[in-house]
């Protein structure tokens, strides 16, 4: 069987059990209305089944690379972690106990495939993650899941994150990602209607965020061909009839790839942003993206983050199983290439196994993506 093939029957897999089931972890937190961890049949039955003629990812070694952390000796990975690795400031995996993301990812992978092998990194930078990946690799994983996303990166699968994601692939690992959760709060266009060195948003300069957040984070990227040109989004709050300068982005060195952002605390009021640039129209493509906050006009086409972007990797979106329908947030394709972009969906909004909440988003959905690709 050719890689291809072993793909699309992946992808074929990967529908039929995500839509069956209607079990997730992990992302964005939201309260849980119970404090049980689930275990009706309703959502366990396809799951059981599977696990009942065989396919429980024996002889098969799963890795979860997250930025927060594990809890290696956690009842829901017990015996099922084979190594650990932490890649960045922290000397271990753990964290110092912030690693309910990252365990609740590799639980949600050992629920699915309960006897699969896993391999846990954490890292800091996008250096570090693109050591994890390569360790993974050299480690000989089957599958990878990283329940991660990169912001303000080429949407084409060129950046550094997405480039090593794909030579993963190439190595014949399934290189499993979350699209983001951007959809709400992504814009795209160009900068071609200026006044002043001031982009327009139709008939106004303002773009508006939605949202209660107490931090407000903002990326502006544009491609790597027009690196040479300079934009800034500045971050503006209305509040008692005053217009203040919140914040002004500054370019960000982490990933090698034109772009700014800023990360502010939020006070309340009403905050809006304004892009920056050469006094006259360059029509150069700009990309806004805010994963603390909506735009209130978005534009949810091509909200994909990386590395969900990388040519080859398995891409998933969120699927609400409440109204078996995509999420609002979970970003969506084409990729800046021309790809489609979304490979398939897979539920979110279970409870998870590491805390009494449920969990939501598209980080959610990749690790049971990932469980099912290791059975």
């Amino acid at each position: 069987m050719t890689t291809e093939d072993r793909w699309t029957l992946l992808v074929v897999a990967v529908c039929v059990v995500v839509v069956a089931a209607s079990i997730a972890a992990v992302a964005v937190w939201a309260p849980a209305p119970s404090r049980a961890i689930p275990s009706d049949s309703t959502a366990s039955e396809p799951l059981d089944r599977l696990h009942a003629s065989g396919a429980t990812g024996e002889n098969v070694t799963v890795g979860v690379v997250d930025a927060t952390g594990f809890d290696a000796d956690h009842a829901a990975l017990a015996d099922r972690v084979a190594a650990t690795r932490a890649f960045g400031a922290e000397p271990t995996v753990g964290n110092r106990g912030r690693d309910d993301h990252g365990t609740a990812a590799a639980a949600t992978v050992a629920r699915v495939a309960p006897d699969a092998s896993l391999v846990l990194a954490t890292f800091d930078s996008p250096r570090g993650f693109r050591a994890a990946v390569r360790w993974m690799v050299a480690s000989d994983v089957d599958v990878v899941v990283a329940p991660v996303s990169f912001l303000g990166t080429a949407g084409d699968g060129s950046s550094p994150v997405a480039r090593v994601a794909t030579n993963a692939t190439r190595e014949g690992v399934v290189f499993v990602a979350p699209t983001g959760n951007l959809a709400r709060g992504h814009w795209a266009g160009r900068y071609s209607r200026v006044e002043n060195g001031t982009l327009r948003f139709g008939g106004d300069s303002r773009l508006y965020l939605t949202g209660d957040g107490r931090r407000v984070t903002v990326w502006l990227s544009w491609p790597e061909r027009y690196r040479s040109q300079d934009y800034t989004v500045e971050l503006y709050r209305t509040g008692g009839g005053q217009t203040t300068l919140v914040a002004r982005s500054q370019p960000y060195a982490g990933d090698g790839v034109p772009n700014e952002r800023f990360v502010v605390s939020a006070r309340p009021g009403a905050y809006h942003v304004v892009v920056r640039g050469p006094q006259n129209a360059t029509d150069v493509p700009l990309e806004l993206s805010s994963p603390t906050h909506d735009f209130r006009r978005p534009v949810p086409s091509g909200s994909l983050t990386a590395p969900a972007t990388a040519p080859g990797v398995l891409a998933v979106g969120a699927f609400d199983p409440r109204t078996d329908r995509l999420e609002r947030f979970s970003s969506r394709g084409p990729t800046r290439d021309g790809r489609l972009g979304v490979d398939v969906v897979a539920p979110d909004r279970g409870v998870s196994p590491v805390t009494d909440e449920r969990f939501v988003g598209s980080s959610a959905s990749a690790p049971y993506a990932g469980g099912v690709a290791a059975l």
